[in-house]
């Protein structure tokens, strides 16, 4: 199997990678997959992103076989999970970023306090309830917590970001995080002033065609 999708496996690779370069997982937290046509690509357990090569890259059937030498992430459930309901998403990444995971020890909502939150498709980020780490119990309660968004915490864990391709769930994964740091530093100084419904709204609707508007 391993010679198959030898691009895709590089991609993979080399999102994972980005993701150490940017600090958001570390030794080896973390995980990513895309979906690659009625199976889909993991990262494989307990390996350094250094160790890592497209060969190492684990194929998964969405019946929760593997296929290879290799063992997938212990967190394939939500993986395929995720993909498996969500149609519109190409990628998950799973990150246990400082920022993220701090808000995600603390079991916070992140609240509308800034108007990027309409980037993971809602006026907040919801914290799942903690659950052990590689259990369907912690599948089950991402999937509801990503409920019309494309992001979430995992309590005592990390986050859970989703995009239509690796790239757009890199994007995701960097926003949330930069949205959990400007949460952190504000509860120092009292907590943030949240935007109104109303607001967000606006906002929202904005990045319908975000990117492709041509403001004046």
């Amino acid at each position: 199997m391993t010679g198959l999708h030898e691009p895709l496996r590089e991609r993979l690779l080399a999102i994972t990678r980005q993701l150490s370069v940017l600090g958001l997982n570390r030794g080896t937290a973390g995980n990513v997959s895309v979906r690659d046509s009625d199976s889909f690509l993991v990262t494989p357990s307990g390996m350094t992103v250094e160790a890592m090569t497209p060969h190492h890259m684990v194929q998964m059937d969405f019946d929760g076989k593997h296929h290879g030498s290799y063992e997938p992430s212990s967190e394939w459930r939500f993986h395929r999970d995720i993909l498996a309901s969500r149609k519109e998403i190409g990628a998950v990444i799973h990150t246990h970023s400082m920022f993220a995971t701090t808000i995600a020890c603390l079991r916070h909502d992140v609240p509308p306090l800034h108007y990027m939150m309409a980037l993971v498709g809602g006026t907040h980020i919801r914290c799942a309830s903690y659950a052990l780490f590689g259990s369907q119990e912690l599948s089950d309660g991402a999937l509801a917590a990503l409920h019309e968004r494309k992001a979430c915490l995992l309590a005592n864990h990390g986050m859970i970001a989703l995009g239509r391709d690796l790239e757009d769930a890199l994007a995701v994964a960097v926003e949330v995080e930069t949205l959990c740091e400007q949460y952190w530093r504000t509860l120092q100084v009292g907590g943030p002033v949240l935007l109104s419904e109303q607001e967000m709204s606006e906002a929202m609707e904005r990045f319908k065609t975000y990117g492709s508007w041509k403001g004046k």
